[in-house]
């Protein structure tokens, strides 16, 4: 860790400007940029509950600054459009059909993931390119090494926008079924992960490794991207889904929408996501099409986590998702209520789920978000109860 020498008085001083100005100047949309501020100040003071989650934080940057970049020109499979600049992957549940000659079409086996998804090198250089940029930016926002900064930059440049190595602003190959398809609306689900990139890039906007250039160049690739999403056959599929495909393609649309500035359109996509609520969620406050899944507290989990993502970003629309209830007594009061026991593992979950459970992955940023927004006064020492000493460590402590 790098050591602060710095007297009280520069230091107190440092602790109010600085803290200060990242409440003004942090542009996030799922994160909160004040409560993103109290920690950085919490950390500056050396808060020993903060401490072991920043040290974690920081060796996992170190860690990020040894991989990437990461390009779609890199893949051997090439699109049927011949570019390699289009992102292409299978569907995971898709595999041959013994049945037929040459396996095609292929069938579905629910929860069940085909191994050749990881020969499609796009599907798996994405999330990973994303994870370390948001790792390496709020290194970098907590503190202020520019190393970090750095390297997020190379990270998003080099996938968005050096024209060598970018990726086209489409998803026209996303989850292709063979035999069926050459890709399908439900591909869009891979790009959830741009959700975490556009609070990342408002994480280093103020790092001098992090140019007007670049940001206006993300800027264009969000809002290119935005219209291939609302106006593509595979986009306007993935409007039209009914489970957390649906969701989650709101989610991404409303943290595009608000990272070019497009008020009215986030708006908009706000009361879009209040009707999925509507339509989704039955009388006792679970979701049947994630219910009828092979593995439905996974997938419960999942489009409750979209939705807590919209009911963040809906803030800054003015509205309260949170709180909301729709005619038929929809809300994600309602729906935390309903799972809160499973993910807490007081009970076990009555549906099916042939995987095991990620309680870390899944359940504790639904507890860890549920406290403060949904008045969940047990709900952090649920997480506690589960994680054990390693509650300590976890980066939720930084977010949240």
């Amino acid at each position: 860790m790098k050591k602060i020498a710095l007297t009280f008085f520069i230091f107190f001083t440092y602790c109010c400007i600085e803290v200060k100005a990242q409440v003004k100047h942090t542009r996030v949309f799922v994160l909160d940029s004040g409560v993103l501020a109290n920690n950085k100040n919490r950390l500056l003071k050396k808060d020993a509950l903060l401490l072991p989650a920043y040290k974690l934080l920081l060796q996992q940057a170190d860690s990020a600054l040894l991989q990437g970049p990461f390009s779609v020109a890199e893949k051997k499979n090439v699109p049927p459009s011949g570019d390699k600049h289009d992102y292409m992957s299978l569907a995971p549940y898709f595999w041959p059909d013994p049945s037929k000659p040459g396996g095609l079409p292929y069938m579905r086996k629910d929860g069940v993931t085909n191994p050749e998804v990881k020969e499609y090198l796009d599907k798996e250089y994405m999330p990973k390119m994303c994870s370390l940029v948001n790792t390496l930016a709020l290194a970098y926002y907590f503190s202020n090494d520019e190393s970090y900064a750095k390297h997020a930059a190379a990270l998003l440049t080099t996938w968005f926008l050096k024209s060598q190595t970018k990726m086209n602003p489409n998803l026209n190959y996303g989850q292709a079924v063979k035999g069926v398809n050459d890709g399908r609306g439900a591909g869009l689900i891979d790009t959830r992960h741009f959700i975490m990139v556009v609070d990342a890039i408002g994480l280093i906007q103020q790092s001098k490794n992090w140019s007007a250039k670049d940001q206006a160049g993300m800027k264009q690739w969000f809002a290119e991207f935005l219209h291939w999403m609302q106006t593509s056959k595979n986009g306007v599929s993935e409007l039209n889904a009914k489970n957390n495909h649906g969701t989650w393609y709101d989610a991404q649309r409303l943290a595009f929408a608000l990272f070019i500035d497009s008020t009215q359109l986030a708006k908009k996509i706000v009361a879009s996501a209040t009707v999925r609520l509507h339509q989704q969620m039955n009388e006792g406050g679970r979701f049947p099409a994630e219910i009828e899944r092979t593995t439905s507290l996974h997938y419960s989990s999942f489009n409750l986590q979209a939705f807590f993502n919209i009911a963040q970003m809906a803030e800054k629309t003015g509205f309260d998702l949170w709180h909301y209830a729709s005619s038929n007594g929809a809300s994600l009061v309602k729906a935390f209520n309903a799972i809160k026991p499973y993910i807490a593992n007081q009970q076990q979950w009555d549906g099916p789920q042939i995987k095991p459970y990620d309680f870390e992955g899944d359940a504790f940023p639904l507890l860890t978000i549920g406290a403060p927004k949904l008045g969940c006064s047990d709900c952090l020492q649920m997480v506690k109860a589960q994680a054990g000493k390693k509650a300590e460590k976890s980066r939720l402590n930084l977010l949240y």
